[in-house]
């Protein structure tokens, strides 16, 4: 996708999101088809940007699980993205100010994003799991599967 700040940023978010959109829509529709079907699906952070009308179907059609961070999984998230950043959809979020570097930018900015996300993730999800429960889990043996979706459950309920 490239650097926030390159000339083809925009295009290249904008092209991603419209991907993102057309394949969970597809996914979506197979779904209300075949009701049956079961699926898990890991989506990507920027899910969210996706419009109410797939968020909604993604509520209708599947149990929207959040795995929620601490706050030092959060910083050492962040602290991972600032060494080796990966395509991110910032969304306007990225916001240099004169004389600063991109890097620098991003450093400053990627937090904020985080954290708004955090809130839309929250909002949309069924229950919410904390990722340490999810290790502890899955450092139990080979039931971890089944043991993570009995928390999903009694979160359900």
């Amino acid at each position: 996708m490239g650097w926030p700040d390159s000339g083809t940023y925009a295009e290249r978010e904008a092209d991603y999101l419209a991907e993102e959109i057309a394949v969970l829509d597809e996914v979506l529709t197979q779904l209300e088809r075949d009701r049956d079907r079961e699926l898990i699906l890991d989506t990507t952070g920027s899910v969210i940007y996706t419009g109410n009308n797939i968020l909604m179907r993604l509520r209708r059609q599947m149990t929207v699980v959040y795995l929620a961070a601490s706050a030092q999984e959060q910083k050492l998230l962040i602290e991972r993205y600032l060494n080796d950043p990966k395509p991110v959809l910032w969304r306007g979020a990225f916001q240099p100010k004169a004389r600063e570097a991109p890097k620098e930018t991003v450093a400053r900015c990627y937090p904020s994003l985080i954290a708004a996300r955090r809130q839309s993730y929250e909002a949309l999800a069924h229950c919410t799991l904390q990722v340490a429960d999810l290790q502890a889990l899955s450092r139990q043996d080979d039931a971890a599967a089944a043991a993570f979706l009995e928390k999903i459950r009694e979160r359900l309920e």
